[in-house]
């Protein structure tokens, strides 16, 4: 038990960018291998909860970064459950009681930075969870047809509706700044990592805040982006995995990735025909273009084995994640 302890709170400096479902399965992973965790969480969501929140509060969305704080939480199993809770009847129905504690403390404290960290300290989280930036933000998504839509929510539908593919997303107002926290993580980590998680709303918003593509390009870590088990509806529907590493990149800057982890596991029967009638399907590893692109790509086995959707392990991904920054280290250290 003291060797796991030390080693953990000896472990590498990991800051994970993101949001939604994959940075959260990611985070809960990775918590057993390091204590040193930073969590940087986009804050453009607009919808559910959330947004009725950040509408009628005017506080940033606190739901991505909720997810990540209950991730990295260390408490007894009804603060879990209480955390998730959500309200079935009257005004607050569909909302969380995470949710609503962070509102609360974004009152007491006066800045949403500050009841991040407060509520960070309540649940004896593992590591920390950083808003990308505390400007008060908007996605907008840029199509191929020259159409546009305004609002995270709102991307979905709208895409399914112009039938062609999300040519680039910004931020309104454009560059915001970045947290100064996010940045000194950023150029203090040890490995990097992007995704798992939706390209264009949960991963692409970081990297449209301003300071945040110089200081991935200016940092000494290993940069990974995780692949996605599955495209996905509305917003990536017929991507390959290089495709979605060439967005991240249009959206970033060249250089900005130094290595990409995909998934190996084929998607179980049972879960291809559910997928096939919401028009996704599992990623396609086209390796030629990632040679093309100079850039490597790992596959191992991160699917998991249980459960009704198609989605990554949080064993099996903090293992591989682990295991190639280990070899990555070694590789560097005797020259190889």
């Amino acid at each position: 038990m003291t060797s796991c302890t030390n080693q953990r709170e000896n472990g590498p400096k990991i800051v994970a960018i993101g949001g939604g479902t994959g940075l959260s399965t990611l985070l809960r992973g990775l918590k057993r291998h390091t204590k040193n965790l930073t969590a940087i969480v986009t804050v453009a969501d607009d919808g559910g909860g959330s947004g009725v929140l950040r509408r009628e509060i005017g506080m940033p969305p606190p739901g991505d970064i909720r997810h990540c704080m209950e991730s990295l939480a260390n408490v007894e199993p009804i603060m879990e459950q209480l955390l998730a809770y959500r309200f079935r009847e009257g005004s607050l129905s569909g909302q969380s009681f995470g949710n609503l504690l962070l509102a609360a403390l974004n009152g007491i404290t006066g800045s949403f930075e500050e009841a991040v960290t407060q509520m960070s300290q309540v649940l004896a989280i593992t590591g920390r969870v950083l808003p990308v930036t505390g400007a008060d933000v908007q996605l907008e998504a840029v199509f191929e047809n020259g159409s546009r839509v305004v609002g995270e929510s709102s991307i979905f539908a709208f895409k399914k509706e112009q039938d062609c593919r999300i040519a680039h997303v910004n931020l309104i107002p454009a560059r915001p700044k970045a947290l100064d926290a996010a940045l000194e993580a950023i150029g203090q980590a040890d490995l990097i990592l992007l995704g798992p998680g939706s390209l264009y709303t949960s991963i692409i918003p970081n990297l449209l805040v301003d300071g945040v593509v110089d200081a991935l390009c200016r940092a000494s870590a290993l940069k990974m982006y995780i692949c996605n088990i599955m495209t996905q509806e509305g917003e990536t529907e017929g991507y390959t995995a290089a495709d979605h590493v060439a967005a991240l990149l249009k959206h970033g800057a060249p250089g900005m990735v130094d290595v990409c982890l995909a998934n190996s596991d084929p998607v179980r029967e049972g879960l291809l025909e559910r997928y096939r009638k919401e028009d996704a399907a599992p990623l396609v590893i086209d390796r030629e273009r990632f040679e093309q692109m100079g850039l490597e790509l790992v596959e191992a086995p991160l699917a998991s084995r249980t459960g009704d959707l198609a989605r990554h392990s949080e064993d099996s991904l903090a293992r591989a994640v682990m295991d190639l920054y280990r070899r990555k280290v070694l590789d560097k250290e005797f020259g190889r």
